[in-house]
Parts: C-alpha cells; sequence; structure tokens
C-alpha cells in the first residue's frame, strides 16, 4: 500500500507544482517584478514549506539530525539534483546581478552554516545555538528586503519596462493568487504522505535517521522544488526555475534553521564535515558555470552526476 500512496503523492506533486508556477508568473507579469524575484521569494519559500516543517517536527523531538540532515540533503539536492536536471533539458539563464548578489549571499551563509557546525564562534557542543538562530533570521530577513529592493530600483533604471509577451496567458489577480495558494497547499500535503510513506519503507531496511535524512527526506521534502523548476523550465521561465533553488536553499538554512533553533539549540552528530563540505561545493559550481549567466546542457549534467556520486557515497557509507 505505500508503494501505491508513493506514486500518487508524486503524481500530485507534478500538477500540484505546474498550479503554483502559473499563478506565479501571472503575479510576476501583473506586479512587474521579475521571474528570478518571484521564484526566490514566492516559489523558493513556498516549496520549501515541507522542509521547514519536517525540521520543525524534528527539533520539537529533540532529533537535530533530522533536522540538520534535512536542510543540507536538500540544499545539495536542490543544487546538483533539481538544477542539474533541469539544466540538462531546458539550459537555465539568468542576470548578471544574480552571479553579484543572490548567488554569493547562498554561498556565503552556506560556509556560516558550517562555521556554526564547527563551533567557530560560540564555542560550546551546540551546531546552531539560539544567538546562531537569531543571526540566520536576520539574514534571511535582509535577504527578502534587499531583493525586492534591488528589483524595485532595477525596473526604475530600466529604460523600457518590461512586459508580457503578446502570446503569454496572464490570470486575473484572483484566480493567480486562487492557483498559488491551492498549488501550495497541495504540493505540502502530496509531499507530506509521499515522505512519510518513504521513511515507512526506508525504516523497514533498517537505516539510521542520518542517512534517511541526508536522502529520502531531503530528496522527498524537495520534491516540490524539483516539479515547481521543472514547470518553470517548460513555462520557458529558467530563471524563475534559478531563483527557486537558490531561494529554496537561503530559506532552507536562514529561516528554517533560525526558527528551530529557537524552539531548541541544534547539536548534531550524523552530519559529518564532508555533508557539509559538499553543500557549500554545489553553490561554488553553480557560482562557476553561471560566468556567461547561462548552465549549459553539459553542465547540467555535469552537476547531476554529482548528486550521484554523493548519494554513492552516502550509500556506500551506510552499507560499510
Amino acid at each position: 500500500m505505500e508503494y501505491v500512496i508513493l506514486i500518487l503523492s508524486l503524481a500530485g506533486i507534478v500538477f500540484a507544482a505546474d498550479f503554483l508556477v502559473a499563478g506565479s508568473v501571472s503575479i510576476a507579469r501583473k506586479y512587474k517584478v521579475s521571474d528570478f524575484v518571484i521564484g526566490a521569494a514566492i516559489i523558493g519559500v513556498g516549496t520549501s514549506t515541507p522542509e521547514l516543517t519536517v525540521s520543525f517536527i524534528g527539533a520539537l523531538n529533540g532529533n537535530a539530525d533530522v533536522a540538520i540532515g534535512n536542510v543540507v540533503g536538500s540544499n545539495i539536492f536542490n543544487v546538483f539534483g533539481i538544477l542539474g536536471l533541469t539544466a540538462m533539458f531546458f539550459p537555465v539563464t539568468f542576470d548578471r546581478q544574480n552571479l553579484k548578489f543572490e548567488i554569493p549571499f547562498c554561498i556565503g551563509i552556506s560556509v556560516l552554516l558550517m562555521l556554526f557546525s564547527l563551533n567557530f564562534f560560540n564555542g560550546t557542543s551546540q551546531c546552531v545555538s539560539r544567538i546562531d538562530g537569531l543571526v540566520f533570521l536576520a539574514c534571511f530577513a535582509f535577504f527578502m528586503w534587499l531583493s525586492f529592493y534591488r528589483d524595485k530600483k532595477m525596473k526604475l533604471a530600466a529604460e523600457v519596462p518590461e512586459e508580457a509577451s503578446q502570446t503569454e496567458k496572464i490570470d486575473p489577480m484572483w484566480l493567480a493568487l486562487l492557483k498559488v495558494v491551492g498549488g501550495l497547499a497541495a504540493l505540502i500535503f502530496s509531499c507530506d504522505l509521499f515522505v512519510d510513506n518513504a521513511v515507512v519503507i526506508a525504516k523497514s531496511f533498517g537505516v539510521n535517521d542520518a542517512f534517511i535524512s541526508l536522502t529520502l527526506i531531503a530528496c522527498g521534502t524537495s520534491l516540490p522544488e524539483l516539479a515547481a523548476s521543472i514547470a518553470a523550465a517548460l513555462k520557458k521561465n529558467t530563471s524563475m526555475a534559478l531563483g527557486n533553488i537558490v531561494g529554496s536553499n537561503i530559506f532552507n538554512i536562514a529561516l528554517i534553521l533560525g526558527l528551530c533553533s529557537q524552539v531548541r539549540p541544534l547539536t548534531s552528530t550524523g552530519i559529518t564535515m564532508v555533508d557539509y563540505m559538499v553543500m557549500i561545493a554545489a553553490v561554488v559550481v553553480l557560482y562557476a558555470f553561471g560566468k556567461d549567466c547561462k548552465i549549459q546542457r553539459w553542465e547540467g549534467a555535469i552537476l547531476f552526476l554529482c548528486f550521484v556520486a554523493y548519494t554513492w557515497y552516502l550509500i556506500s557509507n551506510q552499507i560499510a
């Protein structure tokens, strides 16, 4: 029965993502907000809600391996897995401004999480203390404010305002909002079903919490990002797909771990330095590949192969 629910929930994720992206595109066109910012702010934050739920429950139950492993694993899967797979079929383009702010910001906050995990600042055994969490929350608030501020400033400075194409369908605002809210709700519900049944199946094989959080839970809670990114790419909005990934990664670290650490300081032993380094390397490679403001198909293939290699490393360690 678990396998049947797994398949049905996956289908629900795909259909819900299409509604979410369609509504978000209409809102972006209506208010002349860039695809990247809509992807980072609305879709990125929205599709990261499953990670928030899983990590928050993990923190409440005192299981920091689930809370932190879910975030680290999701961020790796977002870049190497989702963006790699998307770029293999639809080369991802974005603005040079993204290379100057959003992607470096993502690298910076990823490095900050690793430093916190090393107790670089507080000298305690806590991976993410309450003070560390407050720093993350402040970083998230700053990122959201500056993203919208820069986007508005760029629009005012532009000689010709961005308009929707003649052939692009724009929904009425009420319908766009309905698609966003309804699509997001369906995504969260479907994702919850998927993760619950995936964990039941995994535990029947006797694997540990750290491995489950880095793989099944991380990938499962990132299915909304995968579905939304592919849906955005199919609608020729690859910049929105990139915004979804970068926004989700920042949201996962800054807001999710920031909030979870306020519930209970997080101390993790199952997440290794290799996991943190792979998470950082994923965004660094993204930055390097994006120097020409485009992720080519062959670069997407390399990203995806990196995800396969990391997954094989985790499986090998689990078997050993």
